[in-house]
């Protein structure tokens, strides 16, 4: 099969659409034909060498796609030959086969287009294990969302809205429209507008880390709670932990990838339970902005990285 390898760390130049020894599914696994795969800021950590693959998953990039299954691995129940799925992977998803293990592993969402499901897996199991499971954010409450445009960002703000939050959204103003359109309450410029003068939250969803982390603390309301899990903004900030402890406020940071099987395969059982059903209502839907074919991952990886996209970026084989 054809597979997108990393030989050096570097730009995106460095992905490349190579032939590759085809894997096969193993016990408790599912071998799927890629019809789409979703493109994540973890994959360009990767291909920059700063996000390696855990020791168990192959060692091109790509942490979800969407298919057609190919093969059942031994003790695999309740799936079949040709099923339509997507799937949350440790990696591997830049390739025309993937391998994924039958926990983690997803029905396409009834009125959701193939190749679009793609970008569901990872934003959906990210925002919901943060947002609901750890978070509780509760009808009612405020939930802020840093970096709205962004995959997990568009997401978020639809989950917020559907659960009964009012929901709050930084990104860049061309990009306010459009999250308005999602259901954003209110959408703040973050390159004119400090959100933490204007905003009180009491759950925050956030990418930035280290840069943001005294204004998030700021922005939180009494008992809020604020979640990192992502580090645009640096490793490290200062914490004014007075004011924490008089906000009675919590602090966590979250990755999905390093997860056990276990923990991935709860959270994508508490996806299917209580997020599909959104999404096969129409109350959330996927945002796309662009596709690419797996040969052009590098112009994929470009658009990525110049944060002018809306919603996810996703890589398309000849399956489809």
């Amino acid at each position: 099969m054809r597979a997108i390898t990393i030989e050096q760390p570097g730009g995106p130049e460095a992905l490349q659409w190579t032939e590759v020894p085809e894997p096969s599914a193993g016990a408790g696994q599912v071998l799927i034909e890629v019809v789409a795969a979703g493109v994540n800021r973890a994959d360009a950590l990767q291909r920059q060498g700063h996000y390696p693959p855990p020791i168990d998953a192959p060692p091109y990039p790509g942490l979800e796609v969407s298919g057609r299954i190919k093969a059942l691995g031994e003790g695999v129940h309740g799936w079949h030959v040709g099923q339509e799925v997507c799937a949350l992977l440790g990696g591997g998803g830049y390739a025309e086969l993937a391998v994924a293990p039958v926990g983690q592993l997803l029905p396409v969402p009834k009125g959701v287009d193939l190749v679009d499901a793609a970008g569901l897996p990872e934003v959906a199991a990210t925002v919901f294990s943060n947002v609901v499971d750890l978070a509780r954010l509760k009808p009612g409450e405020t939930l802020l969302v840093h970096g709205g445009g962004s995959g997990i960002g568009t997401f978020a703000v639809q989950l917020g809205k559907a659960l009964g939050a009012t929901v709050v959204a930084t990104a860049r103003a061309a990009k306010r429209e459009r999250l308005i359109e999602l259901g954003a309450d209110r959408v703040i410029d973050y390159a004119s507008e400090d959100f933490s003068e204007t905003t009180h939250a009491d759950v925050i969803l956030d990418i930035m880390g280290g840069s943001y982390l005294a204004q998030n603390i700021d922005a939180l309301n009494a008992g809020g709670r604020l979640v990192v899990i992502g580090l645009q903004g640096g490793r490290r900030g200062e914490l004014d932990m007075g004011q924490l402890l008089m906000k009675r406020a919590l602090v966590a940071g979250t990755t999905l990838r390093a997860r056990s099987a276990a923990e991935k395969a709860a959270i994508v059982r508490g996806v299917r339970e209580e997020v599909w059903p959104l999404l096969e209502e129409g109350k959330v839907r996927p945002v796309t902005h662009a596709r690419f074919s797996m040969a052009d991952a590098a112009g994929a990886h470009r658009l990525l990285e110049s944060n002018e996209h809306f919603g996810k970026i996703l890589l398309t084989t000849t399956a489809g």
